[in-house]
């Protein structure tokens, strides 16, 4: 299960960072509101906060072209994988106290390749600026959106819940 910050923590800041100790500063600040406004209150984690400028646009496109609402989906590269898998688990992690585990990469990209991806697309190096996990988690995410294009994609929750701008929320698998 994965906690989601509330708009407030997300949208405590909005603005581009000169330096890397605001960027931090904007991370507590938007830790300390999350504690504040979240149910539960947790922080926001440093991943999590690294995709807030994103959140705000894709909510800005959102509210300025509601015909896209039921076009631009949520997904996550893990729960992707899990309905890859039969609705189980990986067996192995993908990193290990944040270094790449070479088994845990291998396991996903059998999945992926057992489910319609070129094994020497998976086998490349990532683009530049992109992980080897990264490269992976795309591939998952794309097979979600293939399914959705079908109709074959499910929501979590079923159906998806709206926030205060109207906008849906729900991970697709």
């Amino acid at each position: 299960m994965f906690s989601i910050p509330s708009r407030a923590a997300v949208y405590a800041a909005d603005e581009g960072f000169t330096t890397v100790e605001r960027w931090y500063e904007t991370h507590r600040l938007a830790s300390r509101v999350a504690r504040e406004t979240s149910e539960p209150p947790c922080g926001v984690s440093i991943q999590a906060f690294g995709i807030f400028s994103k959140i705000r646009e894709l909510d800005r496109l959102l509210l300025a072209r509601q015909e896209l609402r039921g076009r631009i989906i949520e997904s996550h590269p893990e729960a992707a994988f899990w309905r890859l898998n039969g609705g189980e688990a990986m067996a192995l992690p993908k990193k290990i106290k944040g270094r790449i585990n070479p088994p845990g990469m291998e396991e996903r990209k059998a999945l992926l390749a057992r489910s319609g991806h070129d094994r020497t697309f998976l086998d490349r190096p990532p683009p530049r600026g992109a992980g080897e996990d990264d490269l992976l988690d795309a591939a998952a995410v794309m097979l979600v959106a293939e399914r959705f294009i079908r109709g074959e994609a499910v929501s979590f929750p079923d159906p998806p819940g709206n926030d205060r701008l109207g906008n849906p929320i729900a991970i697709w698998t």
